[in-house]
């Protein structure tokens, strides 16, 4: 069987990084993008025993990613499976988030998916097969506070999931989503932008912040280990009958199905019960 080559984005860190080395150790041949240092990568691989290249990769700059398509052309020939992965969350109220921030946000997690993406297809379509996976989030599939730029940033990435893949099956390519759920990856030190308005002691939202804040990050500080994510990218390259949109995690498995059998309403009121957050202003706790 031929070695498959695969383009994974922001493999520096975290679900990206474990995705990059257990590809490449189980015979993929891996091209790892990172934006900035390559230090944490090329220590595991080196410390797994297990051969990738980097590739510097900056989904934010098209020809930074025009550049790294072409070498990776250039070194392997094809490009068998892409792996849209690099991504942030920002952390901040409608209210407070800037243009700056909320651009970047889409910036990063949409346009630049789509960047490596278009740059991409033009040899998927030509060689008559591809896999594309893109990494999502169970916060695709539904709401919480504080997230709002992040949640539509990843409600973006699954109407791209859905309509790409019926843009693109004729040409024998594949695209799939993985809805992830919170894992311990440096998410909150490395991948997550707070804004210095909503987290200030004077905000108006201050009581849902210090509520709300500290359940995200010690569910992503003491989460497990990414390898899942890993697995279900294998799992979706090598399954030709894969799901569309694959779950991982505790939160994707417990909310998505839960949002699609229950109505609006009601699915609002059990996220508001599990996470504690306040009800809406002359609303009883359990009343609607």
């Amino acid at each position: 069987m031929m070695t498959k080559n695969v383009l994974i984005t922001g493999a520096g860190s975290g679900m990206g990084l474990a995705t990059a080395l257990h590809l490449a150790g189980s015979g993929y041949r891996v091209f790892a993008g990172v934006r900035g240092s390559e230090a944490d990568l090329t220590a595991a691989a080196d410390a797994r025993g297990v051969e990738l290249t980097t590739v510097r990769l900056d989904v934010q700059n098209a020809e930074s990613v025009r550049a790294a398509v072409a070498e990776v052309m250039a070194a392997a020939g094809r490009i068998d499976v892409l792996v849209n992965n690099a991504g942030f969350g920002l952390l901040a109220t409608v209210e407070d988030g800037t243009d700056e921030e909320m651009i970047r946000q889409f910036d990063v997690n949409v346009f630049g998916l789509l960047r490596v993406t278009r740059e991409v297809l033009p040899h998927m379509r030509q060689a008559g097969s591809g896999v594309i996976i893109n990494i999502s989030s169970f916060l695709g599939r539904m709401g919480l506070p504080l997230l709002t730029h992040y949640n539509a940033s990843k409600y973006a990435v699954e109407g791209i999931t859905d309509s790409l893949r019926l843009e693109v099956a004729p040409f024998g390519i594949r695209v799939h989503s993985i809805l992830a759920g919170l894992f311990g990856t440096n998410f909150v030190k490395k991948g997550l932008v707070a804004n210095a308005q909503t987290t200030a002691e004077d905000s108006p939202y201050r009581e849902l912040v210090s509520h709300f804040v500290p359940i995200v990050a010690a569910a992503i500080n003491e989460g497990p280990a990414p390898q899942p994510i890993a697995d279900a990218v294998k799992a979706i390259i090598e399954n030709e009958d894969s799901d569309i949109a694959v779950m991982v995690g505790t939160e994707a498995e417990t909310f998505v199905p839960l949002r699609r059998s229950m109505d609006d309403k009601e699915f609002e009121q059990h996220v508001i019960t599990t996470f504690g957050l306040p009800h809406a202003k002359g609303q009883k706790a359990g009343g609607s």
